[in-house]
């Protein structure tokens, strides 16, 4: 529910975690909430329901709603055209990913695209950009209708930030002029007015609405055998459960392209104003206050076309699901990722630091070492894991998917490899050194003292992937997604400074440090 969800959420993560303080307050909060309900339904509201348009002005002011008739035709076009190349090229799959201990498939497909080296993680689950063509720079992509789409949805996120700014301009405007907080919806039911803000200056409106990437998702629902009910409302199924979208800059808007890929007929075709909830055959957006049971829920349509946006900190204060109509749907969701350990740039950088510490290497590959710090060497082997689990593991568990658009990151990941090895030299040089008699005993259990636990987690991780990568579900998917156990390499492997599985290294490590305090 609020903890493992899929779709433009995600579901629960790609590495096994312990979980958070806030991880396990969540599921308290979860708990004692479907035990206050019992066998009821929490009251939601639709636009049918005369007091709807009121509790959105009081309850959810920084909602957002554009309707498709306010969006240029010929971007609507573009967009739509865009989302259909890419499902024909093979561009969006479905991310296999761990839930509750289980490696399961999302029910949603998906892609990201955004500013080239940027990733998005969610969950735990690390996305790689298929690049927009940014200026400045140069991506080779298989087909030019890849490109092309690219571009599109380029062109649209610099549609959707340059609206997000200026709601965020003039509302920020309205709402220092003491007007009352009421959502932004351009339509004939929706009125027009205020947003509460603290008085942000134009360079933070900026930055709120400055979308580096967008997450393009595709489900069709005639095509699950099962979607999880909503559980708080009895809204009907889910296509994205409830939750808070992560990674995101503090207080940053998500802006959000609805494409249900209804018949005109359908599309024209009106509700029953007899019919009670919402209508099961129509796509919505659904929110609530987090953990709130008193506020009513707000279920809003969504045609094709139509855009809406969370504002401010709406994304932290309340909570959001994707309720499945009957046609198959596009969603494209652009987001201020987080990026600041998210990027090329920046893993490229901590791996050129931990590699500072390399005095000189051997032509038979052993490496001496600069300094025996033991902050030196903490660092170094935590830059180690980074690379292995953040990037490298991450990256080919996503089998060879990429290559089906771009071979943008081939060469980058080619090149966190190779540093990565040398890491594993640097470590086997470190083990030398605890190992070399004449070694202070003092200065061996500082050493020991400071990798041991990094090298443990190394250990605990390597054996974590190896297992998801030949899991069952792993083994039927195509050939192209399936997980790669990489870097993995056999024991008695030349190339190879130590093995892959550090069991026995661990130990030998343990009797020193025993040693060591006897």
């Amino acid at each position: 529910m609020d903890a493992v969800r899929s779709g433009e959420g995600g579901c629960s993560g790609s590495m096994k975690r312990t979980p958070t303080a806030e991880d396990l307050e969540r599921e308290a909060k979860k708990r004692r909430l479907l035990e206050e309900l019992e066998d009821t339904w929490l009251p939601y509201l639709t636009p049918k329901d005369d007091e709807f348009y009121q509790q959105w002005q009081l309850k959810y002011p920084k909602l957002v709603l554009r309707e498709a008739d306010s969006v240029p035709d010929e971007l609507h076009k573009e967009v739509q055209e865009a989302f259909l190349i890419l499902q024909k090229h093979g561009c969006l799959f479905r991310d296999l990913v761990r839930v509750q201990g289980k490696d399961v498939l999302t029910p949603v497909s998906r892609i990201l695209i955004g500013n080239p080296g940027c990733t998005y993680k969610y969950l735990d689950t690390r996305l790689f950009t298929l690049p927009w063509p940014v200026r400045g720079s140069s991506t080779k992509y298989n087909v030019a209708e890849i490109a092309e789409a690219c571009q599109t949805f380029l062109k649209l996120n610099e549609y959707l930030r340059i609206k997000t700014f200026q709601a965020l301009e003039e509302l920020a405007a309205r709402d220092k002029n003491d007007i009352d907080s009421v959502p932004v919806c351009i339509g004939p039911d929706f009125p027009r007015v205020g947003l509460g803000y603290d008085g942000p200056d134009e360079t933070d409106l900026r930055n709120r609405s400055a979308f580096n990437v967008t997450l393009l998702n595709f489900m069709d629902p005639q095509k699950m055998s099962y979607l999880k009910e909503e559980p708080y409302f009895g809204m009907g199924k889910m296509a994205v459960s409830w939750h808070h979208d992560e990674n995101l800059v503090d207080r940053s808007a998500v802006a959000v392209y609805n494409y249900s890929c209804e018949d005109p007929e359908e599309e024209e075709s009106e509700e029953d104003p007899q019919c009670e909830g919402r209508d099961p055959d129509t796509w919505h957006v659904a929110f609530k206050i987090s953990w709130d049971i008193e506020t009513p829920g707000l279920a809003i349509p969504l045609r094709q076309g139509d855009c809406y946006f969370m504002l401010d900190d709406l994304n932290a204060t309340h909570q959001h699901c994707v309720l499945a109509g009957l046609p198959p749907r596009f969603s494209s969701t652009h987001r201020v990722a987080e990026c600041s350990t998210g990027t090329l740039d920046y893993i490229l950088q901590r791996c050129q630091l931990a590699l500072q510490n390399i005095r000189e290497e051997a032509d038979n590959g052993d490496i001496s070492l600069k300094s025996l710090e033991p902050a030196v060497l903490r660092q170094g082997e935590d830059i180690h894991n980074e690379v292995e689990f953040e990037w490298l593991r991450q990256f080919w568990f996503q089998g060879n998917r990429y290559r089906k658009c771009t071979d943008w990151w081939c060469q980058p990941i080619a090149q966190l490899e190779e540093m990565w090895k040398k890491m594993e030299g640097v470590t086997n040089a470190i083990l030398r050194e605890v190992s070399r008699e004449g070694l202070p005993v003092e200065q061996r259990n500082e050493i020991l003292t400071a990798i041991f636990a990094l090298l443990t987690a190394r250990q605990n991780l390597r054996r974590e992937w190896h297992a998801r990568c030949q899991s069952r579900i792993a083994r039927t998917l195509p050939a192209d997604q399936k997980p790669e156990c990489r870097p993995y390499w056999e024991k008695d492997d030349p190339s190879m400074p130590l093995p892959f599985d550090l069991t026995d290294t661990i130990s030998e490590l343990k009797d020193l440090l025993l040693e060591g305090k006897s």
